[in-house]
């Protein structure tokens, strides 16, 4: 059985478009949200990523769930599985075949903002789970987490290390807002990419074969399309660097020469001097003390922490506790 719930439509998108945009390009410096990367250009150039020998994340987090998704069963005992920002669901399939397998598992609940990727994902896992009941929720997990039905014994399972998108004063809203939709005793699965050597970290977000550099542009691509702006890609060098302080990982475009850009829907001229940066992407990585107190602090008793061997990446259960 597959339901599919519409919270954010075509009209909600737009007017999220332009606003972050509109918002971005006047902010001084310059900037826009990764959300907007992922067209379906962006989400084939992204799974791509996923795939080079330089980016580690996917595959380490697949292989610590490989590793540890019956502990996670045989802890949670969860009849609900929730996974905010689905995608194709692959790696959730380790997650449902353990819960499978220990007995409990009766409903999935995949929430994302395309409702193709999940009609996709639905359409599989009802031939490989009979009898699962599969709720799709086209939602941004920033927005609509209120959406997400109560009751089941729910596990979330928020993966990818997409956490280190937000800022802190987003991460902290975000969990603030997620913990006030769990139920006491309710468990959230999270992945979060490790502080480690930049020589590791900066190629995984600037490869080789420029397939992170052409998905960065690719943003550019999708301001023309939608808002008729006239960003021309080759314009704009691909730029990843490695914030000590902060602790993340910077994508920005790069201006190669002082440049004039339209966004002609938003009636916006914006001027980049050469060598002027538009950040497009912030990836924080994580140390433990970090995420235990941020999870603290929302509500959340982290419970477990599982790593690979070389500490790059590291899958976390934590249970809601009881709220003051």
């Amino acid at each position: 059985m597959f339901d599919l719930e519409i919270h954010l439509d075509e009209q909600d998108l737009a007017r999220a478009l332009r606003a972050d945009v509109a918002a971005g390009l006047r902010a001084s410096p310059k900037w826009l949200p990764p959300k907007w990367f992922y067209d379906a250009r962006g989400s084939e150039l992204f799974e791509r990523i996923t795939r080079l020998p330089e980016y580690y994340p996917t595959r380490t987090e697949r292989q610590i769930l490989a590793e540890h998704a019956a502990d996670v069963a045989r802890l949670t005992g969860a009849k609900t599985l929730v996974e905010l920002g689905s995608g194709s669901s692959e790696k959730t399939r380790l997650l449902l075949d353990a819960l499978t397998a220990h007995g409990t598992l009766g409903g999935f609940v995949a929430l994302d903002v395309s409702p193709a990727a999940l009609r996709d994902a639905a359409d599989k896992l009802i031939v490989e789970y009979p009898g699962l009941s599969v709720r799709g929720l086209v939602a941004d997990f920033s927005r609509h987490l209120g959406a997400v039905p109560r009751g089941g014994d729910r596990l979330v399972a928020f993966l990818g290390g997409t956490i280190g998108n937000l800022l802190p004063a987003e991460r902290a809203e975000f969990l603030g807002d997620l913990r006030a939709v769990l139920d006491d005793g309710e468990y959230l699965l999270l992945g979060t990419d490790l502080v480690k050597d930049p020589a590791t970290l900066v190629p995984a977000y600037d490869d080789a074969a420029g397939v992170t550099a052409a998905f960065n542009r690719n943003v550019l691509r999708v301001l023309n399309r939608e808002l008729r702006a006239d960003f021309v890609e080759d314009d704009f060098a691909h730029v990843a660097l490695w914030d000590r302080e902060n602790e993340w990982i910077e994508m920005r475009l790069r201006a190669r020469r002082d440049l004039t850009v339209s966004v002609r829907d938003l009636d916006l001229t914006v001027d980049f001097a050469a060598g002027e940066e538009l950040r497009t992407e912030v990836s924080a990585k994580f140390r433990r003390e970090g995420v235990q107190r941020e999870l603290a602090a929302a509500g959340f008793d982290l419970r477990h922490w599982w790593t690979d061997p070389q500490q790059r990446f590291a899958v976390s259960l934590s249970r809601a506790t009881v709220l003051p």
